[in-house]
């Protein structure tokens, strides 16, 4: 049996969520060294748009050129607060030769809509927005929280700035408005980037007896770590949503090319650990310190372990409102049978969970696997399809009260 169609989806304006998505697009807000403003642009079109619809809206700059825009929507009564969130940086295109149109181009062609940021996470910001305004004009009770957040892609300064405001008091459930390929994902990977740096002494390459070569260590400590994955993995076996555990050396330093005839005094190696829940972050830090240390002194060397980012695993209950919100309304507007899942990497929301204590989970339009690829897409259907959910979501979530 066919339900009815839910109210406040004759208030949502699916021309101006395409429309939005293609502004965006075509805004190349790419992080990149030097640039005067990164987000800027992008949060000027959403904060003008959000002030035109009379919301109260926020602007702060977490870094020069890079502002968050938090914008509130109060319903007619008290209730519950729902934020729906998502960020307006994008990686690079990389090499625009690998692309078969262009990055920024924003066009739609059979469906697609077509750009670096479509899916991560443009069309999930402009499906938000307009989801929120489909939500007053239906008529609510509580308060809509729309956070647009600089510096995802980076070290995340947008969404700690804002987890450590007080905008992020009195917050009941988070929607991250991330592709995740028509999944509900309540779980997402934590991640833990470490910096190893092995102190040796500087020698001739031809008098090697007189120096000690940080480069050994490092080539057995990237074993060891190995090592280490294989016995966490059997420890901790695959997360059904998240699948395995993984330890990756990803950055390799030492010395300077052009000294081939020199043992360096210094090498390091960068590390991106993915952990599922269960595993103890600072347990496994003080592990890798150890091993450090121990194949270090073998050698006469010393290492030292820095901490980039610490960032555990996201681990929500299903039965947790806001995810019963978006199984509800997946079920009623979707086109699909409701399918759990997890985030690989990490997001805003994820910040979120650790620094404010917010139940977040992640729904949004675009394939799980598209981002930070060449030929970047958003299905114009699936992007609308999150809308109408989103919409529904947030009604269903604040009547529940």
């Amino acid at each position: 049996m066919t339900q009815p169609r839910p109210t406040v989806l004759d208030h949502l304006d699916e021309v101006a969520v395409v429309q939005l998505t293609q502004q965006l697009v075509r805004l190349p807000t790419v992080a990149v060294a030097g640039a005067d403003a990164v987000e800027a642009p992008a949060a000027a079109v959403v904060t003008g748009l959000m002030r035109g619809f009379g919301w109260s809206v926020t602007v702060t700059e977490v870094a020069p050129g890079r502002p968050n825009v938090v914008a509130v929507v109060q319903g007619t009564g008290p209730g519950r607060t729902l934020m729906f969130e998502g960020h307006s940086d994008v990686v690079t295109p990389g090499d625009p030769a690998d692309w078969s149109f262009d990055p920024f181009g924003g066009d739609i062609v059979d469906g697609h809509l077509r750009g670096r940021g479509s899916a991560d996470m443009k069309g999930g910001v402009a499906a938000m927005i307009h989801a929120a305004r489909a939500v007053e004009l239906a008529g609510f009770a509580g308060r809509i929280v729309i956070g647009v957040l600089a510096d995802e892609e980076g070290l995340m300064l947008g969404v700690k700035h804002f987890a450590a405001s007080p905008a992020a008091s009195g917050i009941d459930g988070v929607i991250v408005c991330e592709p995740e390929g028509g999944e509900i994902c309540p779980v997402s990977k934590g991640a833990i980037r470490l910096r190893v740096d092995v102190q040796g002494r500087m020698a001739h390459g031809a008098m090697p007896q007189n120096g000690i070569n940080p480069l050994p260590v490092i080539a057995r400590l990237v074993l060891g770590l190995a090592e280490l994955q294989e016995q966490l993995s059997e420890r901790y076996p695959a997360h059904p949503d998240l699948g395995p555990f993984y330890l990756t050396p990803t950055v390799l330093s030492a010395g300077h090319p052009e000294q081939v005839n020199v043992i360096p005094a210094l090498a390091s190696v960068h590390l991106d650990l993915r952990t599922i829940p269960g595993i103890d972050h600072r347990g496994l830090i003080e592990v890798i310190a150890l091993l450090a240390d121990q194949i270090a002194a073998e050698s006469g060397a010393r290492a030292v372990v820095t901490v980039i980012d610490d960032r555990p695993p996201v681990d929500l209950d299903r039965s947790a409102p806001v995810v019963r919100a978006l199984v509800a309304a997946h079920e009623q507007v979707g086109d699909s049978p409701v399918v759990f899942g997890g985030v690989p990497g990490t997001t805003d929301g994820t910040i979120l969970t650790r620094d404010a204590g917010l139940s977040t989970v992640v729904y949004g339009p675009g394939g799980k696997w598209i981002a930070h690829q060449a030929d970047e897409f958003v299905e114009v259907a699936d992007l609308l399809r999150c809308a109408r959910v989103y919409a529904v979501a947030a009604t269903h979530f604040l009547a529940s009260a």
